[in-house]
C-alpha cells in the first residue's frame, strides 16, 4: 500500500488535472459506470462523520472516503473538515493506497466548481467572488483562477479579520495567477460585479442577497450538504435560467439550498435543468446567452473521490512518490 500526504499529491496532481478528472467522472457517472450509494452521515456531539463509498467497474477500482466535519476544530487550529481516502484494487480487493482525504476533498470539490465555471461561465469572465474562508476556501479560490483568467477575486466571510488574513495568505500562495485578491466586509458588495461566484460555507441561512447578482453570473454552491444548511438566497431561483446538479439524486436527498425552497413552494422540479454529466454527454443545453444566471448545486459524490484518487495514485506511482507500507 502506498501512503500519500497532501504534499505528495501536490507534486503530481494540479488543479487543472483535478478539473479534467471531475469532468471525466461526471460523464462516466451519468453513463451509469459507477455504483455510488448515497453517503452515510452520522451526527455526533462534535460534528458529522461521513462515509462515501464508490465502485467503478471500468476503472477496476473501489474506494471509500471517511470525512469528518467538526466545526469546533477551527478554534483548535485544526481544519473543520478532516478525512482519508482508501483506494481499493477492483480485482483483488487489496487496499492499494491511503491518501490525505482532507486535501482530496478540498481538491475535487473545488475542481467541481472549476468544471462548472469552465463549462457554464461566460467566456470573458474577469471578476470572481467567493464567500467563505474555511478549510476548503484556498482550493476553491485556485479553481476560480484556473477556470478563467480573472483580473480580480473578491472574498468575503462572516469574520472580516479572518477574511483579511485569508486574503494575505492567498496572495502569497496564488499570486502567480496575476489576479488582484481583495477582502470585502460586505458579501453583497463582494458579489455585485462577479461573473463567477463560489459559496463555500456551512451557513444555515443565505449568505448573500440575490438582488445584487450580476447578469451572466455563474454560481457554484458548495456548502449545503444537509437540510439545515442553506447558502443560496431563494430569490435566486426567480432570477436564474438554469439549475445544474452534480447528482440530482444526491442533491434532492440532502441539500437545504434546494429542499427548503421546494418545501416552501418557491422552487419546483420543473426548474431543474439536470446533472452536469448530462450536459457533458450532450443530453441537455448549456449556457445560451451571456445574460443567463446559472446555478450549480453540488453536494459531492463518492465517484469524484474515487476518480481523483485513482488518477493521483497512477501519477504518484509513475513518479515514485509516496511511502510504501507493508511491503
Amino acid at each position: 500500500m502506498i501512503l500519500l500526504t497532501k504534499e505528495d499529491i501536490k507534486k503530481v496532481f494540479t488543479m487543472k488535472d483535478a478539473i479534467e478528472a471531475d469532468k471525466k467522472c461526471y460523464k462516466m457517472f451519468n453513463e451509469g459506470k459507477f455504483q455510488v450509494p448515497l453517503r452515510t452521515v452520522i451526527s455526533g456531539k462534535a460534528g458529522n462523520y461521513i462515509f462515501m463509498p464508490a465502485y467503478g467497474e471500468e476503472m477496476s477500482a473501489a474506494g471509500v472516503k471517511i470525512v469528518n466535519i467538526m466545526p469546533g476544530n477551527t478554534a483548535k487550529g485544526l481544519p473543520a473538515s478532516i478525512g482519508q481516502v482508501l483506494l481499493i484494487d477492483g480485482e483483488t480487493g487489496v487496499v492499494s493506497g491511503l491518501m490525505d482525504g482532507t486535501y482530496v476533498t478540498a481538491l475535487r470539490t473545488a475542481a467541481a466548481s472549476g468544471a462548472a465555471f469552465d463549462l457554464f461561465g461566460v467566456k470573458d469572465a474577469k471578476i470572481g467572488a467567493m464567500i467563505g474562508t474555511g478549510s476548503q476556501a484556498m482550493c476553491q479560490l485556485e479553481a476560480l483562477l484556473t477556470a478563467r483568467k480573472l483580473d480580480e477575486v473578491h472574498v468575503a466571510a462572516r469574520n472580516f479579520e479572518k477574511t483579511k488574513s485569508f486574503v494575505e495568505a492567498a496572495k502569497k500562495e496564488l499570486g502567480h495567477f496575476g489576479a488582484e485578491i481583495i477582502a470585502y466586509e460586505n458579501p453583497n458588495e463582494a458579489i455585485k460585479d462577479a461573473d463567477l461566484l463560489t459559496l463555500v460555507t456551512t451557513s444555515e441561512k443565505p449568505v448573500f442577497d440575490a438582488d445584487y447578482l450580476k447578469k451572466g453570473c455563474t454560481i457554484s454552491a458548495v456548502g449545503a450538504y444537509t437540510y439545515d444548511m442553506q447558502e443560496l438566497d431563494p430569490k435566486v431561483f426567480s432570477k436564474c435560467s438554469k439549475i445544474y446538479f452534480d447528482s440530482g439524486e444526491a442533491v434532492l436527498s440532502e441539500s437545504g439550498d434546494i429542499l427548503r425552497p421546494m418545501d416552501e413552494g418557491i422552487l419546483t422540479k420543473k426548474q431543474f435543468t439536470g446533472d452536469i454529466g448530462e450536459y457533458i454527454l450532450g443530453q441537455i443545453p448549456g449556457r445560451e446567452s451571456d445574460d443567463e444566471i446559472i446555478v450549480f448545486e453540488n453536494v459531492g459524490i463518492g465517484a469524484l473521490d474515487l476518480t481523483a484518487a485513482a488518477e493521483i495514485m497512477e501519477k504518484a506511482k509513475a513518479a515514485g512518490i509516496g511511502l510504501k507500507w507493508g511491503e
